[in-house]
């Protein structure tokens, strides 16, 4: 390894020439990245989450978090730039940037906690969805290779064994190539580079979700008649269908985590026209397409299997034929969650390493970029301060992973977290900043109300999916 000499420091790790970068996207990148981010663990949990509530309830709640996804996303779009949403000089580059000249550091703080938690949470589920169709890549003779998932493992011991028999295989292996991956994978410089990854890991949303649909019509149509109820499944007592409900409102608010990587995706876009229409553009697109998925996975799921709705819509589909047809899913699902992993991680990177270089100015370490030449491979630079973060942050988000392994429950507790503030409370409040909305004005009672309205929905969707993760932990 050999010292590269760099004035221009990395895009992460210098804001100036982070301002000067040639962006290149447009609006089927920018849909790329958003089905990408969007689409991922949570479409697997919809099915339960759409059980636990019926047929009602259920979908009526899928297009309520839609709804109010697509309204925090026209209210974000208009925060890239400042002042002007359209010709301003400045831009944000992150959540982050956009709250603290809108509102100002103190609340810039608290949105960055609240934006760190749910960045580094998406790492910590899609490391656990990994394990659930991830078996590990296994190098066998002859130059042959073959990755074998868990769900894959499972619907092949079920197919070799009989559907009673007991397929059990464990998670933290699993976990643990997942980790190998993006130890690799995070080394990329930045989220302009990731383009390619984006474009692939869409492909494979859907894939697996026109998979998934395909089978739950080919079951439903086998069964011969449509499961479920209005009112979702039974339960032994009132507080334990409460508790469920509130787990199911916490995994579908999961299911729409736009809001953390929307302003780091319009970063990426060209001009003109201005990044404002082009993101607003490939919001509507993303977001219909993403939504049109959640309601027919979740409705043909549920139709499928009734109370036994799973909690991962593919491991019931994987007792059944045909079983080739459920490994590619399984697939399809590791392929893009190992895209969607750095989708979210790359902001966080980001912001991580722009606050220590600007604390540390002066530290050689930091800013210069290091040559490392392999054999038989081209050189590649490492940077000291991304090699030594970015690889304690996927070695943590794995072994939390491996401590809570519960995928219904860490996903109802994320989504609780970060949707009210980051979808709701912080969009609010920039819009009324920047268009200077009076108080008690028609437009200030209306954005105000839709806020007070929707946190304690989410409340109730943390609390009980907060309980669900103490009881799993603790059974």
């Amino acid at each position: 390894m050999e010292e590269a000499h760099s004035s221009n420091q990395t895009p992460l790790l210098n804001n100036k020439h982070h301002n000067h970068l040639h962006r290149t996207g447009n609006v089927w990148t920018a849909v790329a990245h958003i089905i990408t981010g969007v689409i991922g663990a949570g479409v697997l949990s919809l099915a339960w989450s759409m059980a636990q509530l019926g047929w009602i309830a259920g979908p009526l709640a899928m297009v309520l978090f839609a709804s109010v996804t697509l309204i925090s996303t026209y209210l974000l779009c208009n925060c890239y730039k400042t002042p002007d949403p359209e010709v301003g000089p400045v831009r944000n580059q992150s959540y982050i940037d956009a709250v603290n000249m809108n509102l100002g550091k103190t609340n810039a703080r608290v949105c960055g906690l609240f934006v760190q938690v749910g960045l580094y949470g998406m790492g910590i589920a899609y490391t656990i969805t990994s394990a659930i169709s991830l078996r590990g890549m296994v190098l066998v003779a002859n130059a042959y290779s073959t990755c074998e998932c868990r769900a894959i493992q499972k619907s092949n011991c079920y197919h070799n064994e009989g559907h009673n028999a007991e397929c059990y295989f464990g998670d933290a292996q699993y976990m643990l190539a997942f980790g190998v991956v993006q130890l690799i994978l995070s080394q990329i410089n930045n989220f302009h580079n990731i383009q390619w990854l984006s474009v692939v890991a869409a492909i494979m949303s859907f894939a697996y979700s026109i998979i998934g649909l395909g089978l739950g019509i080919a079951k439903v149509v086998g069964n011969g008649y449509i499961k479920g109820s209005i009112r979702g499944i039974s339960t032994s007592t009132t507080g334990e269908k409460v508790w469920l409900v509130s787990q199911a409102l916490g995994d579908i608010s999961f299911a729409y985590p736009y809001s953390l990587i929307l302003i780091e995706i319009q970063d990426t876009l060209k001009s003109p026209p201005s990044e404002k229409d082009t993101m607003k553009t490939a919001s509507i697109i993303s977001i219909s397409a993403t939504t049109f998925f959640y309601l027919c996975c979740g409705a043909l799921g549920y139709a499928a299997f009734g109370d036994k709705t799973p909690g991962n819509l593919l491991t019931g589909f994987g007792f059944y034929e045909p079983y080739w047809l459920i490994d590619f899913a399984n697939m399809c699902i590791v392929l893009h969650l190992v895209g969607g992993y750095q989708v979210y991680s790359q902001p966080l990177f980001a912001n991580v390493e722009k606050w220590v270089s600007v604390k540390f100015p002066d530290s050689g370490i930091i800013h210069k970029d290091f040559k490392l030449k392999l054999p038989l491979l081209p050189a590649f630079k490492l940077n000291v301060l991304r090699l030594c973060f970015r690889t304690i942050f996927v070695a943590s988000t794995t072994t939390i992973a491996m401590l809570f392994p519960y995928f219904n429950q860490v996903l109802g507790v994320l989504g609780g977290i970060y949707f009210w503030p980051l979808s709701i409370y912080f969009p609010v409040q920039m819009y009324f900043k920047q268009r200077n909305v009076e108080a008690w004005s028609l437009k200030w009672v209306m954005l105000q109300s839709f806020s007070i309205v929707c946190l304690p929905l989410t409340l109730f969707a943390l609390v009980g999916s907060i309980e669900g993760l103490i009881t799993a932990r603790l059974k």
